[in-house]
């Protein structure tokens, strides 16, 4: 149905929206996650707001196990040069995550207060952590990531679990963090009632705020370290492998795509638009359109990430040649036709599925709610 190349940009743009669609999804439950123990103050308000996320949280979590699927079938090379590179923080990242799912179901399991503070700890660190390192991950491509291939095309990776816990990654886990917690708390206000609400309220627009300072100041940085150009490369739309390609490093490069095309500075000015809606929409007690405006501020810091290390995926600061992209990372041409296949016919399902979910089980979540319904939720 498409040529090579056309799939090999198919699947750029199709990873990317399993990302924002982990943002906006998964992002509100790991926000509420984070929050869990800093805005229930008590017992019963903690249980509001894990009930909120509670029938979609494993649901919404499905983007995050697609999404690596996705890369792992797309982007095999890329798969194994990254999770053999930065084993720890993933490793970091599955531990975090088995509080989540352990969390919810054992939490309110006994009525001792020890217990059930330790499992909202635990909670707190199945959301937080995750989201913090994602940051930090993405905030490591822009600085280039130490491996390199040899004629076989074998990784080696030179780095340690430290260095990536740069200062402007650890900036860019800020974004990331403040950014999936804003969604929770958007999320938040719009489903509960009372305290809990306007301590979600508040929390949000301190988040905005936090993001855009971070997000600002990560494009500063950005602009001043030096990015990754392509001198020459192979046939695009054939089969090439990553040293295949002449690439230089300098200031300001990752911002050649935006220099290119200035229609595409729209993208990050959404993520401004976005967050300064939710502020206003907080403000003004329409909690629903604060949501809208949190999920325009995800898509907007995904994609301008994206389209500012495209066709980039992920960089070699040791050997820019075998830095890994769109074009010779990726697998076979059926590979991908067949993939997008199931996309197209998959997709659409989810999404209906999803929608009808949510449809279903909107509405208030309340003490009165959790007192009627004491033995049969979290």
């Amino acid at each position: 149905m498409f040529d090579y190349e056309t799939l090999k940009l198919i699947w750029w743009l199709l990873v990317g929206v399993l990302l924002i669609g982990f943002a906006i999804m998964d992002g509100h439950d790991m926000g509420v996650g984070t929050l869990l123990p800093i805005l229930g103050k008590d017992d019963t308000e903690r249980r509001v707001m894990i009930n909120s996320v509670a029938p979609h949280w494993d649901g919404n979590q499905v983007w995050f196990i697609t999404g690596g699927g996705a890369i792992f079938a797309a982007w095999p090379f890329v798969y194994a040069t990254a999770f053999s590179g930065m084993y720890w923080a993933l490793l970091l990242v599955l531990f975090a995550l088995f509080f989540r799912p352990v969390g919810f179901e054992y939490r309110s399991k006994l009525p001792n207060p020890a217990w059930r503070a330790t499992w909202d700890w635990g909670l707190f660190a199945g959301s937080a952590v995750p989201a913090l390192v994602f940051g930090v991950a993405f905030g490591n491509l822009f600085l280039g990531v130490p491996f390199t291939l040899d004629d076989t095309m074998r990784s080696f990776y030179s780095g340690s679990f430290w260095a990536l816990l740069n200062p402007f990654a650890l900036l860019c886990g800020v974004v990331s963090l403040s950014l999936l917690t804003l969604q929770g708390a958007t999320f938040l206000a719009h489903r509960t009632e009372g305290a809990l609400q306007q301590r979600a309220k508040i929390a949000a627009s301190v988040l905005v705020i936090v993001l855009l300072a971070a997000f600002s100041g990560a494009g500063v940085i950005v602009w001043r370290i030096e990015g990754y150009i392509i001198q020459s490369i192979g046939d695009v739309g054939g089969v090439i492998n990553p040293l295949m390609k002449e690439v230089t490093r300098q200031p300001g490069a990752w911002f050649g795509n935006f220099q290119k095309m200035p229609i595409l500075w729209l993208i990050p000015a959404i993520a401004y638009v976005g967050a300064l809606l939710a502020l206003l929409a907080i403000k003004a007690g329409k909690t629903l359109l604060a949501f809208v405006g949190s999920s325009l501020a995800c898509v907007s810091v995904i994609l301008t990430a994206g389209v500012a290390l495209f066709p980039f995926i992920l960089p070699s600061s040791t050997m820019p040649k075998a830095s890994l992209t769109a074009w010779d990372a990726t697998s076979s041409y059926v590979t991908l036709n067949v993939m997008l296949w199931v996309a197209l016919i998959f997709t659409p399902i989810v999404l209906a599925y999803t929608s009808w979910a949510y449809h279903v089980m909107a509405g208030k979540i309340t003490r009165d709610f959790i007192a009627a319904n004491d033995k049969q939720l979290y």
